[in-house]
């Protein structure tokens, strides 16, 4: 008698969940925070990234904007690659490394130095990692000519951990160093072709 009041009781709450999830009373966690973003003045989503942002032009970073990031973020960093590189070279082909960002920045000016360490004049300094050019600092666009469309990714995490990380970091080291630290993403996706 007992064990078949107590099995009524459990059905009853379990019916109760459901349908409060139906109604929207009760929602699943969403996996991550849809309304951070990641812009840039010099393209737009999927747009073509402009010479002036390739080798065959000044070859200088783009300025990046960002929504406000999920609760809890400490820290962010940026990696821009190029997976259409594998073809050509046999992986993906990482363009730029940026972490070390202060949580209280919402952006990265256009024409970044080429240097390791770049104050940011909010009491930080942006590292800038070792991409696959072997040296820190953003490097443009530069498919070989005859391989069609690139897609040049930028992702940025939004992490929960501060911007402590040490210098001299690849992509793998990176993604190695903020691995479950991760609390946000945002990504922009500009096409290039070398003709």
């Amino acid at each position: 008698m007992k064990t078949s009041v107590k099995s009524c009781a459990l059905l009853s709450v379990f019916a109760i969940c459901m349908s409060c999830t139906q109604q929207g009373a009760i929602e699943p966690q969403a996996a991550g925070n849809s309304s951070f973003t990641l812009t840039s003045t010099a393209f737009t989503g999927n747009g073509e990234i402009p010479k002036a942002y390739t080798c065959t032009g000044k070859n200088i970073s783009p300025s990046l904007h960002w929504s406000s990031p999920p609760a809890g973020t400490k820290s962010f960093a940026i990696i821009m690659d190029d997976p259409d590189a594998r073809p050509v070279v046999g992986y993906t082909w990482t363009h730029w490394i940026a972490y070390n960002i202060q949580p209280a920045l919402r952006g990265i000016r256009e024409g970044i130095p080429k240097n390791e360490f770049i104050p940011t004049g909010e009491s930080g300094v942006i590292i800038q990692g070792i991409t696959s050019f072997k040296s820190p600092g953003y490097g443009g666009p530069c498919p070989p000519v005859g391989t069609g469309v690139h897609h040049y990714h930028f992702t940025l995490y939004a992490l929960s951990i501060p911007p402590e990380l040490p210098k001299g970091l690849t992509k793998k080291a990176l993604l190695a160093s903020i691995r479950g630290k991760i609390i946000g993403e945002a990504k922009l996706t500009g096409t290039f072709e070398k003709k």
